[in-house]
């Protein structure tokens, strides 16, 4: 599959001009190296600035990517993502023909699987070589240390298990200082080696070992998170994977279910960040009857100190805790009642009404429900959470109280005038019957909207500016009015991004007027004097190039990109995009 995905031309349309030639400057120095074919997948690693990490595999039949840089961080396809692609084609160009250019041969030559090679060496040599090998690259890899430590510590090591692995996780789970998202992965590598050993752990006989271990390690990794940038979720995943093998190794031990019931409520309300759930829901098969109890008890008890609150004082980390697991108890009872008192004791927001209305209407109790949902709009009256106001408007229309249902919806639309509040008004008067009329009533409001907001003077603005029709242009785009957008775009000032969607739609069937929108947000772009701005900009320009060559204007393009090249001169980053766009379009004719 990666034959068919990886060419010189999907490298270069990936990539674009001007990263495809860095990424061959790349790969023909011989910056490429550990290159790794497995599967449908190729690793390796890049030297430039710094050492690069790239992945190229296939998913659903496109080619993924993903690299270590920054480029590659925003999105891009980067240069390095080149060089490797590169470099797996020159690896699979057959030696017959040693002047063949990578991506160009044809040949159906077998590439050898140095995997395969090196089994097969193995296979040859006597266990002691194997085991000096092995200890050889324990010496130099910390990982394989530990987790051959491990194995041997439960095999033939005759010592204490569980201190062994307790000082595993102690090592792995160290840290000295913050920990920034750039230096997760080896201290990730490290956690993950020994959840790994542990894995191996979950059978009967050793489960109930493996039980108080995880808990152990959760806890570690959990308070070490505290120090360590995840932004990527990768140490979260590993906790998340020791929090399957604990519910696991529970249900395969069954342990004391009281005290396993103590434990899981400690857990549940003590660490810091909560990734894994230890609610009584999660583990009530090994819980059982009297663990279920147990942690019932435990949490009542607690419950029992916390005070009803109309004021929201801000966010109570153990309030929210305890609440949460109560509810847990209740839904798991069935108990609605209990349900509802639970989350009456705090209508610190309309927020909170809300989500008693909506446990009681999922209840079938619709009267209960409305009670709630209008007492929330009743205490906060100045405040409402659009949430509960959608909610009441949706039961009056059921009710057929018309004018109480679409006055809730202006509401909303008065107080922001916006796309997502004008679709509502749209949902609502159009059940009513009444579309037509508040649509005009609202376009009269936004037009009204943006030519106040152009007149008005102020500090940070002391002349009168043109309106802004951005919200006019979105609203046409969303009822597919392209006339009407092409109108509002034109009548004052209009968002880029909201000229490019228009420019786009208008490609087909009206090229030039799309050409004429992508010409007058390229310099609103290029103007950031960023190269993500530049690369956003050649995007642009290359559209451009393209309608223009459906109407046979490709002489006009060169004018165009002569008159970029003057009107950015200083751009130098620019202007050698703009150079290697002229490149590729003459050499494409």
């Amino acid at each position: 599959m990666l034959s068919k995905l990886i060419t010189r031309s999907t490298l270069d349309d990936l990539a674009g001009g001007a990263a495809f030639l860095r990424g061959e400057e790349y790969f023909s120095v011989g910056a490429v190296g550990r290159l790794r074919a497995i599967d449908d997948k190729i690793t390796a690693k890049v030297e430039g600035a710094e050492t690069y990490q790239v992945e190229l595999w296939e998913d659903n039949g496109e080619l993924a990517y993903d690299c270590t840089c920054p480029r590659a961080a925003d999105g891009y396809f980067c240069k390095h993502c080149v060089a490797v692609g590169l470099a797996w084609l020159a690896d699979r160009v057959s030696d017959e023909d040693p002047k063949a250019k990578p991506g160009k041969s044809k040949s159906k030559a077998k590439r050898r699987d140095p995997w395969r090679d090196i089994k097969d060496f193995l296979d040859t040599q006597s266990p002691e070589t194997l085991i000096e090998f092995l200890l050889d690259v324990a010496q130099r890899d910390d990982r394989l240390y530990q987790s051959l430590l491990l194995k041997a510590e439960r095999v033939v090591g005759g010592g204490n298990v569980v201190q062994a692995f307790r000082r595993a996780i102690d090592e792995a789970s160290s840290i000295h200082g913050f920990i920034d998202w750039r230096d997760v992965g080896t201290f990730a590598g490290n956690i993950d080696q020994v959840v790994d050993s542990l894995a191996e752990l979950l059978k009967p006989d050793t489960a109930a070992v493996l039980v108080e271990l995880a808990e152990y390690a959760i806890e570690r990794v959990e308070h070490a998170l505290e120090q360590v940038d995840d932004s990527n979720g990768e140490i979260g995943g590993i906790v998340s994977r020791l929090g399957e093998m604990h519910l696991q190794a529970c249900t395969m031990a069954m342990p004391d279910a009281a005290a396993l019931a103590e434990r899981l409520f400690r857990l549940e309300t003590t660490l810091p960040f909560g990734v894994c759930s230890f609610d009584a829901a999660t583990y009530r098969s090994a819980l059982g009857k009297k663990g279920l109890q147990r942690y019932r008890e435990l949490a009542e008890a607690e419950w029992r100190k916390i005070k009803p609150r109309s004021d929201d004082k801000g966010y109570d980390g153990h309030r929210f805790r305890i609440a949460h697991i109560m509810e847990r108890l209740a839904e798991a009872g069935g108990d609605i009642d209990e349900l509802v008192a639970i989350k009456s004791k705090d209508l610190s927001s309309s927020y909170r009404y809300l989500g008693i209305a909506e446990t009681l209407a999922k209840a079938g109790r619709a009267d209960d429900a409305l009670e709630w949902a209008e007492r929330g709009l009743k205490a906060f009256p100045d405040s409402p959470h659009n949430d509960l106001r959608d909610f009441l408007a949706a039961i009056y229309l059921k009710r057929n109280r018309k004018d109480e249902a679409l006055q809730l919806t202006w509401v909303q639309f008065e107080e922001r005038p916006g796309l997502e509040t004008f679709k509502k008004l749209h949902d609502v008067a159009g059940k009513l019957g009444l579309w037509p009329a508040q649509r005009e009533r609202a376009l009269a409001q936004l037009a009204d909207l943006a030519a106040r907001e152009a007149a008005a003077i102020s500090r940070w603005k002391p002349k009168p500016s043109l309106p802004n029709y951005s919200l006019r242009v979105s609203i046409a785009l969303w009822e597919e009015d392209l006339d009407a957008a092409w109108t509002a775009a034109h009548q004052g000032i209009c968002d880029r991004n909201l000229l490019v969607t228009l420019a786009g739609k208008l490609e087909s069937a009206r090229p030039e007027d799309a050409i004429s929108l992508y010409r007058q947000v390229v310099p609103r772009i290029v103007d950031q004097t960023n190269n993500s701005a530049y690369y956003e900009g050649i995007q642009l320009i290359r559209k451009v190039g393209g309608l223009m060559k459906t109407l046979n204007q490709s002489r006009q393009f060169g004018d165009y990109l002569a008159e970029l090249r003057v009107q950015f001169k200083p751009k130098r980053n620019f202007i050698k995009l703009v150079d290697d766009l002229a490149r590729s379009t003459a050499a494409a004719k």
